[in-house]
């Protein structure tokens, strides 16, 4: 259903408002580069940062530049479940393919509320939902034993794992079965996690080396792991520097070093040390982009 390198996508701004016209833009190039599906308004989106009317914009602006050539899986997620409601049937009003719901943040609800959150946003449209999984960020774990009865409901159909834990995979594939569709959410590891059992990367490094991260992921569908492995030599240093600091931050600055977008972003977030951007500069250096 959903497989590749598919770039959580940045918000590309100018002077504080959204910059539209560079998105449109973004999608055209990575389509040509061999990407193969977005993900808007996910964290690398600064979804925390922009308002409702916003997100919903971006949301449609992609999903009509795409124009059904790739997936949109359109990013949906809240702590607030009536919140997260209104998103999940926005993405599908304006034809998502699928919508990325992060587990609740902040407020720590219980597996029985993980469970609660996410029928209710499965029951309240026809969309498919990919589950997003990050403890990092939202200090709550979905454990496999709640993915595997959530995986039950027609419309769950996925996970995005930012667990970091490649054993996480196999005990994920044991308890949904091996249709549940296992993507990664961290580059630095996403050769290892298709090793495993997943199908592709909702990646970071993917919005600056589309081409390089769409040829690694098209490699370990075919198996052909060792081609994937130097590949990702290419680009480990470059996924080194991305995350010295937030990564959207990192993203934007390699992209605006490329005369892909500006390297703004929106407070609390603020622009990167002159050592990460040496780091970054290096590393697009080492993966041939520069």
């Amino acid at each position: 259903m959903f497989k590749g390198s598919m770039p959580a996508l940045v918000t590309p701004f100018r002077n504080g408002a959204l910059d539209l016209e560079t998105l449109k833009k973004l999608v055209e190039w990575h389509i040509g580069e061999g990407t193969n599906g977005f993900v808007p308004v996910g964290t690398t989106g600064e979804s925390p940062t922009l308002t409702h009317e916003e997100h919903e914009t971006v949301i449609d602006t992609v999903v009509r530049a795409a124009a059904g050539r790739v997936p949109v899986i359109a990013g949906a997620g809240s702590n607030n479940t009536v919140e997260a409601i209104r998103f999940v049937q926005f993405a599908e009003k304006v034809g998502a393919a699928a919508a990325l719901v992060v587990t609740p943040y902040y407020n720590k609800p219980t597996q029985r509320g993980l469970i609660a959150h996410f029928t209710a946003l499965h029951d309240c449209a026809d969309i498919p939902i990919v589950i997003y999984n990050i403890p990092g960020r939202s200090v709550v774990d979905m454990t496999p034993t709640t993915m595997a009865e959530l995986a039950k409901l027609p419309r769950i159909v996925g996970v995005k794992d930012a667990t970091g834990d490649l054993a996480r995979v196999c005990e994920t594939r044991m308890a949904c079965g091996p249709d549940f569709v296992q993507l990664s959410g961290e580059d630095a590891t996403a050769h290892g996690f298709n090793a495993q059992g997943g199908v592709g990367c909702i990646s970071v490094t993917a919005n600056v080396a589309p081409k390089l991260l769409a040829q690694m992921q098209a490699a370990c569908l075919a198996g052909d792991y060792a081609t994937a492995l130097e590949i990702q030599d290419k680009v480990m240093p470059l996924h080194k520097a991305i995350f010295t600091e937030p990564g959207l931050v990192g993203a934007k600055y390699a992209m605006s070093q490329l005369g892909l977008c500006s390297d703004e972003v929106r407070l609390p977030l603020t622009g990167l040390a002159d050592e990460t951007k040496a780091l970054i500069n290096a590393g697009l250096t080492h993966a041939g982009l520069m």
